[in-house]
């Protein structure tokens, strides 16, 4: 059963977390173009809305990824472990950038209408939002050295 759980946990953390970093970090380029006023501004914000779509989605689905891992860490009996305990703590705060930063971010370069942003105004937010998506998927790099270093594993890793 714990090989089950691990597998759905690495799975789920591969394909949700990992289409998230990569259409996060795509988002706030092609944002800007949308805002540039340009020959081609029309696809780039198509690009921009399934871009923020996919992080919202995978963000829904990636909460699989903790629960798949408390129970692995349940079955393994290691619940108690520092390294598991930062693992948990870094993931609570990766998720609320997402949750309270990034995606926030990503609708207001998105706005429609009267306040949809021009290029200048939209480019603040769009640093900010490549700075906040670094520091997202340094964050997730950090739990994986955990989750394959593990201090006290039994690998020999």
């Amino acid at each position: 059963m714990t090989k089950l759980l691990l597998s759905i946990h690495v799975l789920a953390a591969i394909v949700a977390v990992g289409s998230i970093t990569v259409a996060a970090s795509m988002f706030p380029r092609y944002a800007l173009r949308a805002r540039a006023g340009t020959e081609g501004d029309g696809r780039s914000a198509g690009v921009a809305a399934l871009l923020h779509r996919v992080c919202y989605g995978y963000a829904l689905g990636g909460i699989v990824v903790p629960v798949f891992g408390i129970a692995t860490g349940a079955a393994l009996g290691v619940l108690t472990d520092a390294w598991l305990i930062v693992s948990l703590v870094l993931t609570m705060i990766a998720a609320a950038i997402l949750g309270f930063a990034i995606l926030p971010g990503q609708r207001r370069l998105l706005a429609e209408g009267g306040e949809a942003p021009t290029e200048e105004e939209a480019r603040p937010t769009a640093s900010r939002l490549t700075m906040l998506t670094g520091v997202f998927n340094l964050i997730w790099a950090a739990v994986v050295v955990l989750m394959i270093v593990r201090p006290g594993s039994t690998t020999g890793a």
